[in-house]
């Protein structure tokens, strides 16, 4: 069985500590922190892959956010200091998916609910969400739900 990407992540940290690779140790430091911190909200020890997937999303999330937030109040320097830790995580995320591969998702999906119409959108995001989860962005996804059901 492959390593889990916890064990990859912490793999990196020895990595990085042994490169003297400050900026990268501290984001791979933030990352487990953050991941120790849901096993401990959660009382799971340990995550499985996509639910360290879903730390990682929600990280990339914050640091595009700050970084949109730096950029506007001309702080370029710190702008620049989020970026490269997203550069750092997306490196863990799984492979995104083109449009044609979330189109045909969505189509089985709406298959497998026998959705129709705008009210079985829930059934439908529920079972895509694990399937695409990490790799597509979800407001994306749920417009294109949106199209196709009310199309």
């Amino acid at each position: 069985m492959a390593d889990s990407l916890k064990v990859r992540i912490l793999e990196d940290v020895k990595d990085a500590m042994r490169a003297r690779d400050k900026a990268r140790l501290g984001t791979l430091r933030m990352v487990t922190a953050a991941i120790k911190q849901r096993e401990v909200d959660q009382r799971t020890s340990p995550l499985d892959d996509a639910s360290v997937v879903a730390v990682l999303e929600k990280m990339l999330k914050q640091r595009r956010e700050s970084a949109r937030q730096y950029d506007g109040a001309g702080r370029a320097d710190l702008a620049t200091a989020e970026r490269e830790e997203i550069g750092v995580i997306e490196r863990y995320m799984p492979r995104a998916l083109d449009s044609s591969e979330i189109d045909a998702m969505i189509e089985a999906a709406v298959d497998d609910a026998g959705a129709a119409t705008m009210k079985d959108m829930g059934r439908v995001m529920g079972l895509l969400k694990p399937r695409v989860q990490g790799r597509a962005d979800m407001g994306t996804v749920s417009a294109a739900v949106r199209a196709r059901l009310s199309g």
